[in-house]
Protein backbone atom coordinates (compact mmCIF):
# COMPACT_ATOMS: atom_id res chain seq x y z
CA UNK A 1 0.00 0.00 0.00
CA UNK A 2 1.04 3.73 -0.67
CA UNK A 3 2.40 6.38 1.93
CA UNK A 4 -1.35 7.99 0.23
CA UNK A 5 -3.62 5.31 0.73
CA UNK A 6 -2.12 4.69 4.55
CA UNK A 7 -3.01 7.98 5.32
CA UNK A 8 -6.50 7.63 4.16
CA UNK A 9 -6.90 4.58 5.97
CA UNK A 10 -5.45 5.83 9.22
CA UNK A 11 -7.64 8.79 8.86
CA UNK A 12 -10.74 6.51 8.35
CA UNK A 13 -10.22 4.25 11.29
CA UNK A 14 -9.39 7.15 13.54
CA UNK A 15 -11.99 7.76 16.36
CA UNK A 16 -14.03 10.38 16.48
CA UNK A 17 -16.39 12.29 19.45
CA UNK A 18 -20.59 12.63 18.59
CA UNK A 19 -23.55 13.78 20.36
CA UNK A 20 -27.07 12.67 19.88
CA UNK A 21 -28.73 16.13 18.46
CA UNK A 22 -31.41 17.94 20.02
CA UNK A 23 -33.65 17.90 16.49
CA UNK A 24 -32.76 15.85 13.68
CA UNK A 25 -30.06 17.00 11.41
CA UNK A 26 -32.35 16.80 7.93
CA UNK A 27 -35.05 19.04 9.55
CA UNK A 28 -32.87 21.79 10.68
CA UNK A 29 -30.55 21.92 7.30
CA UNK A 30 -33.81 22.56 5.74
CA UNK A 31 -34.87 25.39 8.02
CA UNK A 32 -31.68 26.79 8.07
CA UNK A 33 -32.17 26.95 3.76
CA UNK A 34 -34.08 29.71 4.47
CA UNK A 35 -32.70 32.32 7.09
CA UNK A 36 -30.09 34.83 6.68
CA UNK A 37 -27.29 35.97 9.00
CA UNK A 38 -27.44 38.83 11.81
CA UNK A 39 -27.44 42.07 10.17
CA UNK A 40 -23.95 43.98 10.97
CA UNK A 41 -23.40 47.52 10.72
CA UNK A 42 -19.78 49.50 10.37
CA UNK A 43 -17.36 48.82 7.67
CA UNK A 44 -15.52 45.38 6.84
CA UNK A 45 -12.45 43.97 4.65
CA UNK A 46 -13.39 42.49 1.53
CA UNK A 47 -13.98 39.27 1.91
CA UNK A 48 -11.06 36.92 -0.19
CA UNK A 49 -11.47 33.45 0.38
CA UNK A 50 -8.30 31.16 -0.34
CA UNK A 51 -8.52 27.68 -0.31
CA UNK A 52 -5.54 26.49 2.19
CA UNK A 53 -4.40 23.24 -0.69
CA UNK A 54 -4.04 25.93 -3.34
CA UNK A 55 -1.15 27.99 -1.54
CA UNK A 56 0.78 25.16 -0.14
CA UNK A 57 -0.56 21.43 -1.63
CA UNK A 58 1.39 19.52 1.61
CA UNK A 59 -1.18 21.15 3.96
CA UNK A 60 -3.91 17.89 4.57
CA UNK A 61 -7.08 18.13 4.86
CA UNK A 62 -9.29 15.77 7.05
CA UNK A 63 -12.48 17.63 6.97
CA UNK A 64 -14.98 16.40 9.45
CA UNK A 65 -17.90 18.00 8.04
CA UNK A 66 -18.01 16.38 4.85
CA UNK A 67 -18.22 12.81 6.57
CA UNK A 68 -20.33 11.07 8.97
CA UNK A 69 -17.22 11.00 11.28
CA UNK A 70 -17.83 14.72 13.05
CA UNK A 71 -19.84 15.39 16.28
CA UNK A 72 -23.08 15.13 14.61
CA UNK A 73 -22.69 11.38 12.89
CA UNK A 74 -23.56 12.60 9.52
CA UNK A 75 -22.01 14.65 6.97
CA UNK A 76 -22.94 18.74 6.66
CA UNK A 77 -20.61 20.24 3.89
CA UNK A 78 -21.17 18.24 0.56
CA UNK A 79 -17.50 19.39 -0.52
CA UNK A 80 -14.00 18.42 1.30
CA UNK A 81 -12.46 22.29 1.15
CA UNK A 82 -11.22 24.64 3.30
CA UNK A 83 -10.46 28.13 3.38
CA UNK A 84 -9.88 31.24 5.02
CA UNK A 85 -9.14 35.01 4.46
CA UNK A 86 -6.37 35.29 2.72
CA UNK A 87 -4.03 37.45 5.15
CA UNK A 88 -5.36 34.49 7.98
CA UNK A 89 -4.57 31.60 4.85
CA UNK A 90 -1.31 32.75 4.24
CA UNK A 91 -0.65 32.43 8.32
CA UNK A 92 -1.29 29.43 8.49
CA UNK A 93 1.02 28.27 5.80
CA UNK A 94 4.01 30.12 7.49
CA UNK A 95 3.02 28.42 10.62
CA UNK A 96 2.88 24.75 8.90
CA UNK A 97 5.97 25.43 7.24
CA UNK A 98 7.74 26.11 10.81
CA UNK A 99 6.34 23.35 11.83
CA UNK A 100 7.91 21.24 8.88
CA UNK A 101 10.78 21.95 10.38
CA UNK A 102 10.30 19.86 13.31
CA UNK A 103 8.89 17.38 11.20
CA UNK A 104 5.53 18.06 11.11
CA UNK A 105 2.61 19.55 9.34
CA UNK A 106 -1.06 20.71 9.58
CA UNK A 107 -3.74 18.88 9.20
CA UNK A 108 -7.11 20.87 8.34
CA UNK A 109 -10.43 19.70 9.99
CA UNK A 110 -12.17 22.99 8.94
CA UNK A 111 -11.45 26.59 8.04
CA UNK A 112 -14.28 29.06 6.59
CA UNK A 113 -17.87 28.04 7.44
CA UNK A 114 -21.10 29.03 6.12
CA UNK A 115 -23.19 30.94 8.89
CA UNK A 116 -25.97 28.53 8.45
CA UNK A 117 -24.12 25.74 9.78
CA UNK A 118 -23.16 27.44 12.51
CA UNK A 119 -27.25 27.52 13.33
CA UNK A 120 -27.59 23.73 12.69
CA UNK A 121 -24.47 23.60 14.83
CA UNK A 122 -26.22 25.29 17.73
CA UNK A 123 -29.64 24.05 17.37
CA UNK A 124 -28.43 20.63 17.53
CA UNK A 125 -26.18 21.09 20.40
CA UNK A 126 -27.53 20.09 23.70
CA UNK A 127 -27.89 24.02 26.01
CA UNK A 128 -25.45 21.87 28.38
CA UNK A 129 -22.52 22.00 25.53
CA UNK A 130 -22.69 25.40 24.09
CA UNK A 131 -19.57 26.72 25.30
CA UNK A 132 -18.62 24.41 22.30
CA UNK A 133 -20.44 25.56 19.40
CA UNK A 134 -20.38 29.58 18.39
CA UNK A 135 -24.10 31.68 18.70
CA UNK A 136 -25.33 31.89 15.29
CA UNK A 137 -26.97 35.51 17.27
CA UNK A 138 -23.30 36.96 16.90
CA UNK A 139 -22.00 35.04 14.17
CA UNK A 140 -18.99 32.23 14.26
CA UNK A 141 -15.18 33.52 13.79
CA UNK A 142 -15.86 30.69 11.35
CA UNK A 143 -18.22 32.23 9.47
CA UNK A 144 -15.80 34.88 9.18
CA UNK A 145 -13.50 33.62 7.82
CA UNK A 146 -11.07 33.86 10.51
CA UNK A 147 -11.10 31.09 12.69
CA UNK A 148 -9.21 27.18 11.82
CA UNK A 149 -9.83 23.91 13.17
CA UNK A 150 -6.78 21.86 12.96
CA UNK A 151 -3.97 19.69 14.34
CA UNK A 152 -0.94 18.14 13.31
CA UNK A 153 0.54 15.23 11.05
CA UNK A 154 3.65 13.54 10.95
CA UNK A 155 5.28 14.29 7.72
CA UNK A 156 6.74 10.79 7.89
CA UNK A 157 4.18 8.55 8.07
CA UNK A 158 1.57 11.05 7.17
CA UNK A 159 -0.42 9.99 10.55
CA UNK A 160 -2.28 12.30 12.96
CA UNK A 161 -0.59 12.75 15.90
CA UNK A 162 -2.41 11.94 19.43
CA UNK A 163 -3.48 15.05 20.98
CA UNK A 164 -4.73 15.12 24.55
CA UNK A 165 -8.74 14.64 23.61
CA UNK A 166 -10.29 14.34 20.00
CA UNK A 167 -11.49 16.78 17.90
CA UNK A 168 -14.92 18.60 18.55
CA UNK A 169 -15.06 16.12 21.98
CA UNK A 170 -17.13 18.24 24.60
CA UNK A 171 -15.54 17.65 27.69
CA UNK A 172 -12.74 19.61 29.80
CA UNK A 173 -9.77 17.44 28.16
CA UNK A 174 -10.30 19.91 25.03
CA UNK A 175 -9.42 22.94 27.07
CA UNK A 176 -5.84 24.17 25.51
CA UNK A 177 -4.67 24.36 29.44
CA UNK A 178 -5.83 20.54 30.44
CA UNK A 179 -3.13 18.93 32.47
CA UNK A 180 -4.04 15.15 31.90
CA UNK A 181 -3.22 13.28 28.31
CA UNK A 182 0.47 12.17 27.86
CA UNK A 183 3.63 14.23 28.26
CA UNK A 184 4.10 13.88 24.79
CA UNK A 185 0.62 14.80 23.63
CA UNK A 186 0.49 17.54 25.58
CA UNK A 187 4.19 18.58 23.75
CA UNK A 188 2.45 18.29 20.84
CA UNK A 189 -0.46 20.34 22.12
CA UNK A 190 2.16 22.93 22.91
CA UNK A 191 4.35 23.08 19.79
CA UNK A 192 1.15 23.51 17.55
CA UNK A 193 -0.44 26.70 19.88
CA UNK A 194 3.18 28.19 19.30
CA UNK A 195 3.49 28.44 15.72
CA UNK A 196 0.22 29.47 15.43
CA UNK A 197 0.60 32.16 17.91
CA UNK A 198 4.00 33.38 16.08
CA UNK A 199 1.80 34.02 12.97
CA UNK A 200 -0.79 36.26 14.72
CA UNK A 201 -3.26 33.86 15.82
CA UNK A 202 -4.74 32.28 19.67
CA UNK A 203 -5.97 29.56 20.87
CA UNK A 204 -10.27 29.32 21.49
CA UNK A 205 -10.22 29.06 25.58
CA UNK A 206 -12.55 25.75 25.24
CA UNK A 207 -10.41 23.71 22.49
CA UNK A 208 -7.01 23.06 21.72
CA UNK A 209 -7.84 22.87 17.82
CA UNK A 210 -9.24 26.02 17.43
CA UNK A 211 -6.95 29.33 16.26
CA UNK A 212 -8.48 32.43 15.63
CA UNK A 213 -6.73 34.78 13.70
CA UNK A 214 -5.77 38.39 15.38
CA UNK A 215 -8.15 40.34 12.62
CA UNK A 216 -11.37 38.60 12.49
CA UNK A 217 -13.12 41.42 13.93
CA UNK A 218 -12.16 42.97 10.43
CA UNK A 219 -14.57 40.76 8.08
CA UNK A 220 -18.16 40.48 7.75
CA UNK A 221 -19.82 37.14 8.75
CA UNK A 222 -20.57 35.09 5.61
CA UNK A 223 -22.73 32.69 3.99
CA UNK A 224 -21.64 31.52 0.99
CA UNK A 225 -21.88 27.78 0.41
CA UNK A 226 -18.29 25.79 -1.08
CA UNK A 227 -20.16 25.19 -4.12
CA UNK A 228 -20.14 28.83 -5.01
CA UNK A 229 -16.54 29.69 -4.19
CA UNK A 230 -14.58 29.03 -7.55
CA UNK A 231 -11.56 26.01 -7.28
CA UNK A 232 -8.20 27.96 -7.07
CA UNK A 233 -4.94 26.91 -8.49
CA UNK A 234 -1.77 26.68 -6.89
Amino acid sequence: MNSALIWVALLQAAAFFRIEPVRPVAELRAQAQGLKPPAEAGQFLETDLAELTALDSTVHLDIRYASNRNFLATPIYTQARAFLQRPAAEGLVRAHRRLNQAGYGILVHDGYRPWWVTWVFWEATPAAQHDFVADPAKGSRHNRGCAADITLYDLKTGAAVEMPSLYDEMSERAYPDYPGGTAEQRRLRGLLRDAMEKEGFQVYEYEWWHFDYKDWRRYRVANVNFEAIPRQAR
